[in-house]
C-alpha cells in the first residue's frame, strides 16, 4: 500500500503527462455536466434572457422592456457575444463556460506553482479544483460564477506573474470587465498593489512606482466602465456607476426577519415591492435608505447578524446543484445519486477549507524559519477569501459568493499537502 501511494505521488508531482491527464479529468467531468442540459431558472434565466436580447440588438432591458441597470451587465454582455455567433442556447452557455474553465484551470495551476513555490503544489491545486463537484456542476449554468472567477484569476495572474506597464494596463482592463460583473471587484486592486509594494525590499522608499501602477490600472478600468456609466446616465437620467441593486441587497440582508441571508419575504421588503410610484432608481435608493435606517436603529442586532452572515457564506456549499433539481432531466432520473454527490461535495469542501486554514500558521512558521518576510503572494488567497467576507457581513451571506475564492483555497490547501508529502520524501531519502 505504501509503495502504491508513493508511486501515485511521484506520478502526480513529477510525471511527464500528469498535467495533460489532470486537464482531461477536469474538462471531461465538466463536459459530462453539460450533458445534463440544465434549463436556466431564477437568476440564470434572467442573465440568459438579457444576453439573448443583447445579441438580437434590443439593448439591456428589464422585465417590462425598459432600459435597466438592475444587475451588472458584464456577464450578459459577454454571453451575448457568444449568442450572436451561435444563437441563444444552453449548449452555447455550457461550451463557453467549458472554455473558461480550461483557462481557469491553467491559471490555478500556474498560480499554484508560483504561490506554492513548486511544480507539485501547482499540480495538486489543479487536481483539487478539477474534481471539486461544485466547480464541475456550475459549468452548464448561465450564472456569473465561472466567468467572474476566470476574470479574477486572470487579474491576479497578470499582477503576480508579469511586470511592465503594458501588463499593468491589461490588468486594469481585466479589472474593469470584472467590475462590470461584480462591482465589488474594485476592492481587489488595493489588495494586489499592497502586496506588490510590501513584498519588495525597503518598501517605504519605493511608493511612487506602486502609485503609478495603481493610477494606470484605475484609468484602464475606468475606460472599460465609463461607456456603461454614460449609458446609464443617458437611459436612466442619473449617474449609476455599474448597477442599481445595491440598495435592495442591503435591505434584504438587514431587516427584522434577517437570519444571515437574503429575506425577500420580509414585510418591509414586500411593502417596498408593492410601491408603484417608484422607478428603478428611486426603488433602489429607498431600499438602501430603509436598510441603513434599520442598521442605525438596531446596531446590536446588526453586529450579531455578522457571524450568521459569515456562516451562511462559508458553511454550506453545493449551490450549483440546486439548478439541476428544477431544470435537468438528470436529477429526475437519479435523485439519490445527486443527494450522495451533494454530501460528497460538502465533505470535500470542508476538507479544502480545513487545509486552507491550517496552511496559514504553517506558512508563517516556515517563512520565519527560512528568514523570509511575511508579506508575499501567499497572502493573496487569504485576501481573496477576506473580501467577500467583508461584503457579506454588511449585506448578506450567500454560499455562491465564496465560489470565486475556491481556486485560491485549493492553491493553499495544495501547498500544505505538497509540503507534507515532499517532506516525507526527503525524510525517507535520508533513512
Amino acid at each position: 500500500m505504501g509503495q502504491t501511494l508513493h508511486r501515485a505521488w511521484a506520478w502526480l508531482a513529477e510525471g511527464r503527462r500528469t498535467v495533460i491527464v489532470l486537464f482531461a479529468l477536469a474538462l471531461g467531468l465538466r463536459a459530462l455536466a453539460i450533458l445534463a442540459a440544465v434549463e436556466p431558472t431564477s437568476d440564470a434565466a434572467w442573465y440568459f434572457s438579457r444576453a439573448d436580447l443583447l445579441a438580437r440588438g434590443c439593448g439591456y432591458l428589464g422585465d417590462f422592456s425598459a432600459p435597466t441597470a438592475y444587475w451588472p451587465p458584464g456577464w450578459p454582455l459577454a454571453l451575448s457575444v457568444v449568442f450572436s455567433h451561435t444563437g441563444a442556447s444552453i449548449w452555447a452557455v455550457g461550451l463557453f463556460n467549458l472554455v473558461l474553465s480550461a483557462l481557469a484551470g491553467w491559471l490555478t495551476l500556474d498560480l499554484g506553482r508560483r504561490i506554492g513555490g513548486s511544480e507539485a503544489a501547482g499540480r495538486v491545486a489543479l487536481l483539487l479544483w478539477a474534481v471539486y463537484p461544485n466547480a464541475v456542476l456550475y459549468v452548464p449554468l448561465a450564472l456569473t460564477e465561472v466567468f467572474y472567477t476566470t476574470l479574477l484569476l486572470t487579474l491576479c495572474w497578470i499582477v503576480v506573474a508579469r511586470d511592465g506597464w503594458g501588463w499593468t494596463l491589461l490588468a486594469g482592463l481585466v479589472l474593469g470587465l470584472a467590475t462590470l460583473v461584480k462591482a465589488q471587484s474594485l476592492i481587489v486592486a488595493p489588495l494586489l498593489l499592497a502586496i506588490v509594494w510590501l513584498r519588495r525590499p525597503s518598501p517605504w522608499r519605493r511608493p511612487p512606482g506602486v502609485i503609478g501602477q495603481g493610477l494606470v490600472m484605475a484609468a484602464a478600468a475606468a475606460l472599460v466602465i465609463a461607456p456603461w456609466t454614460l449609458r446609464n446616465h443617458r437611459e436612466l437620467g442619473a449617474w449609476v456607476l455599474v448597477s442599481t441593486n445595491g440598495g435592495i441587497t442591503l435591505l434584504t440582508g438587514n431587516n427584522d426577519s434577517a437570519r444571515g441571508g437574503f429575506t425577500p419575504d420580509d414585510p418591509v421588503v414586500k411593502a417596498l415591492d408593492a410601491r408603484t410610484d417608484l422607478n428603478e432608481l428611486a426603488y433602489d435608493r429607498e431600499a438602501g435608505r430603509l436598510g441603513m435606517d434599520w442598521i442605525k436603529a438596531h446596531p446590536v442586532r446588526f453586529l450579531t447578524l455578522m457571524p450568521m452572515k459569515l456562516a451562511r457564506l462559508w458553511g454550506p456549499d453545493g449551490e450549483g446543484q440546486w439548478a439541476y433539481e428544477t431544470g435537468s432531466w438528470a436529477f429526475a432520473a437519479a435523485p439519490h445519486a445527486f443527494l450522495a454527490l451533494r454530501l460528497a461535495n460538502q465533505a470535500w469542501y470542508w476538507a479544502l477549507l480545513a487545509l486552507f486554514v491550517a496552511a496559514f500558521p504553517v506558512m508563517i512558521r516556515a517563512r520565519r524559519r527560512a528568514g523570509l518576510g511575511l508579506v508575499d503572494w501567499w497572502l493573496l488567497p487569504y485576501g481573496i477569501a477576506a473580501y467577500p467576507s467583508l461584503i457579506a457581513v454588511v449585506f448578506s451571506g450567500q454560499s455562491r459568493f465564496h465560489y470565486p475564492a475556491m481556486p485560491f483555497v485549493c492553491i493553499m490547501a495544495a501547498w500544505l499537502i505538497a509540503r507534507l508529502l515532499l517532506a516525507r520524501d526527503r525524510a525517507a531519502a535520508l533513512r
